[in-house]
Formats: C-alpha cells, sequence, structure tokens
C-alpha cells in the first residue's frame, strides 16, 4: 500500500515523465519542415503533452511533495523527518537546500512557461513554423530550454532526495 505522501511523489515523477516524453516526439515535429496534416497534429500534441506535464508535474511538486519537505518540525522532535529542517540543521548539507531546492522551485516554474510559450506557438502559427526555418529553430531552442530547465530541476531533486532523509515518505 502506498502512504498519501508516496502517491504525490509518484505522480509527481509520473507527470514528469509524460513532459520528457512529449519533448520527444514534439522536437522531431517541429524540425521537420514539410506540411502534412499529420504532422501538424503531431508539433500540436507534443507541445500540448509537453505544457500539460510540465504543469502538472510543477503543481503537484509545488503543493504536493513540497508541501512535506518544508514542514516545520513541531518543538522537541526529530528533524528526521523533516528533510529542509534536517539539511539546514547541518551546517554541511545546507547547501543543498539553500542553492539545490531553491534553484530547483525556480526553474522548476520556467519549463511550463516556456512549453505553453510553444505550445500556443506550434498551434496558433504551425503555417509559419511550416514556411519558414528561423521560427521554427526558435521555437525548437525555447523548446529545448523548456526540456532542460525540467531535467536541471529533476536532478536537483534527485540529488537531494539522496541527501535528505526520506523518512516522511512513510506518513
Amino acid at each position: 500500500m502506498l502512504t498519501t505522501r508516496q502517491a504525490w511523489l509518484l505522480a509527481h515523477i509520473g507527470l514528469g515523465s509524460a513532459f520528457m516524453h512529449g519533448f520527444i516526439g514534439g522536437a522531431r515535429a517541429l524540425l521537420d519542415p514539410r506540411h502534412h496534416p499529420e504532422l501538424d497534429r503531431a508539433r500540436a500534441r507534443g507541445a500540448i503533452v509537453m505544457a500539460t506535464g510540465a504543469w502538472l508535474t510543477v503543481l503537484t511538486g509545488t503543493w504536493g511533495v513540497y508541501a512535506w519537505y518544508r514542514a516545520t518540525p513541531p518543538a522537541g522532535s526529530s528533524s528526521l523527518a523533516y528533510p529542509k529542517a534536517w539539511l539546514i540543521g547541518h551546517a554541511h548539507l545546507a547547501g543543498w537546500h539553500e542553492f539545490g531546492m531553491e534553484w530547483k522551485e525556480h526553474i522548476g516554474w520556467l519549463a511550463p512557461i516556456l512549453a505553453t510559450t510553444v505550445a500556443v506557438t506550434a498551434i496558433r502559427h504551425r503555417a509559419v513554423l511550416r514556411s519558414d526555418w528561423r521560427p521554427r529553430h526558435l521555437v525548437l531552442a525555447l523548446f529545448s530550454l523548456a526540456f532542460v530547465a525540467a531535467l536541471v530541476a529533476a536532478a536537483l531533486g534527485a540529488a537531494i532526495n539522496k541527501v535528505a532523509p526520506n523518512q516522511f515518505l512513510g506518513s
């Protein structure tokens, strides 16, 4: 049986996977300048899957998983079940929160913003993307930045999860 916290974490990770898969299909479609209705739909689908996955990943991470990470321990209790307090309480590990988690939070929000920009552009300006390589490459660059932002946030999250205690997932 999964605890509520574990279910939120699995949902967060699963949505992040949908985001990453949307990138692969969408990037391939953006690189192809041919006009074909199925290719246009693939461009739009990839961008929509990526943007939706990015928003849902950030929202479940911010208001689901991160809420337990940042919880303040009650007076006199162990900080083992409170990862943020535990990291900050150990001077040699405080940077994992002060830099790693803070940066993860901010760069994590960049991914859905960029992915939404790409999705709107791929849907509303598909004729321009088909006919001119410059806007297509610009959109692909934004798409790639969204992907890299998500990748950095995921890597920081995984690293912090290894450094901080995981007892908070059992509750």
